[in-house]
């Protein structure tokens, strides 16, 4: 048996080990454990080892299907006109049509992307969606271009890449740095220039507002996923969830969700962090006026002048104080949530992480060193793929509706993703004791025994 992915990264980060998956050589694959696409298909050679994967499935898989790079000029506030860069890659599409979100970030890069189309494939095959996996973004700081500037790069972008999009062939969705307002502006831009040659073209985005077709659950979507995974694991990890002490790194969206939700249940967020500061409060924070004062002010950073005023919820007349990063991360929790950006979790803070769960409601929080680190000191980790996979559940559930033509209400909404995520993870569950092995390689197993299996019966043409 040849030396598996996972052995590769950590020999290289451990000792500077030097063997490789032929596939990387035999796809051109850059030999760089620091590569974040590197990272991720070396976790899905360890598990199609265990497998057995076929060769051919791996080679197609190790690399995306199609890689767009696009240039676009956009005119300023100014009246001068800057020149942005956008991608969509497209990984795979063997399982259905290519799904994933919209990335506007400066630090947009094409391996990022690569990285997360992959992980979408792996994602929609694992919660067994009908969807195959794409990404895209466009490089640039949203918090600095105005209103009319945001909506003419967006539009801009669309324009650029109309014939590579569509209801049955791409659906892009918000991220990081995009919302519901994009992806009204991208429907629209579509719709426009699809005119008659398509019959649902709002159809093409998802995570779209509730009036022009969007779902209800969606905003919530992938917050709600994150508990439901949670919820399910955590009897066989003897955490019971009241009083359950969480600290969540990134409080957008995803985090907020989360975090609001777990408190309602009874669970207490004792430390937040995102790009503007930490805030603890060991006896648990106002996770609600927390979620409201990040909505108006951009992050957390200001929130101990209220939260020590009082508030009205349970946690009311705690307040919270400032702490430092460091502190942020030694903060004893039971779970620690990240929910940020992509390698936020690495060797140095999985060192110093004071929990008994990671789980990872981001998008690739883990490096590979961090990851080895977790696993000797007997950290569970709850894979991304599995522990984020709810945004594209609801994604589908929204695709479904439009296409049909049907409204979900709220409770359908959360009651099938609920069906779903639980059968993702006793799947994965099932593999990790069938395999003896970590819950992230018995998420990818459960992944590619499906595609595998896909792959079986379609083969490969001609």
């Amino acid at each position: 048996m040849s030396t598996t992915a996972t052995d590769v990264t950590t020999s290289h980060a451990d000792s500077g080990g030097t063997d490789w998956d032929p596939i990387f050589d035999e796809v051109g694959l850059p030999k760089d454990v620091n590569n974040i696409y590197t990272q991720t298909v070396a976790s899905m050679l360890n598990a199609a080892e265990i497998v057995n994967l076929r060769h051919r499935v791996r080679i197609i898989l190790a690399q995306p299907k199609n890689e767009i790079m696009v240039h676009f000029p956009v005119r300023m506030d100014d009246g001068h006109h800057k020149l942005f860069k956008g991608y969509r890659v497209q990984h795979n599409n063997a399982v259905g049509p290519y799904k994933g979100g919209l990335r506007f970030h400066e630090h947009v890069h094409l391996d990022d992307v690569k990285s997360l189309a992959f992980l979408m494939t792996m994602k929609c095959a694992l919660v067994r969606v009908p969807f195959g996996g794409g990404k895209g973004g466009v490089k640039c700081n949203p918090r600095e271009l105005s209103p009319g500037e945001l909506e003419r790069v967006t539009r801009r972008f669309t324009a650029a890449i109309a014939n590579d999009i569509g209801p049955d062939y791409d659906i892009p969705a918000p991220d990081v740095g995009t919302n519901s307002q994009v992806m009204a502006w991208i429907a629209d831009t579509y719709a426009a220039m699809a005119g008659r040659s398509s019959t649902n073209p709002f159809a093409v985005v998802t995570g779209k507002p509730i009036s022009i077709g969007g779902s209800l659950g969606r905003e919530k979507a992938t917050g709600q996923g994150v508990v439901d995974v949670l919820l399910e694991m955590l009897p066989d990890l003897n955490i019971p969830i009241e009083d359950m002490r969480v600290s969540i790194q990134g409080f957008g969206n995803v985090g907020s969700w989360a975090g609001k939700i777990l408190a309602d249940l009874g669970a207490n967020i004792t430390a937040v962090q995102d790009h503007t500061g930490c805030v603890r409060n060991p006896e648990g924070l106002d996770v609600h006026a927390l979620s409201e004062h990040v909505a108006q002010t951009g992050g957390v950073k200001g929130f101990e002048n209220k939260a020590n005023t009082g508030g009205s919820s349970r946690h009311s007349g705690k307040g919270c104080e400032v702490i430092s990063v460091d502190e942020f991360w030694e903060t004893p929790v039971d779970v620690f949530i990240p929910a940020a950006l992509e390698g936020m979790l690495n060797e140095q803070r999985a060192h110093q992480l004071r929990a008994r769960v990671v789980a990872e409601a981001a998008n690739a929080p883990t490096t590979p060193e961090a990851d080895a680190v977790l696993a000797s000191r007997g950290i569970e980790v709850i894979p991304d793929m599995l522990c984020n996979a709810g945004g594209v559940t609801v994604s589908y559930f929204e695709w479904v509706q439009n296409r049909s033509n049907v409204i979900w209400d709220v409770e359908q909404v959360d009651r099938e993703l609920n069906r779903i995520m639980c059968a993702a993870t006793r799947r994965v569950i099932m593999a990790k004791q069938k395999y003896s092995t970590t819950l992230r390689t018995a998420a990818y197993i459960s992944v590619l025994e499906h595609i595998g299996d896909i792959y079986n019966h379609r083969g490969i043409w001609p």
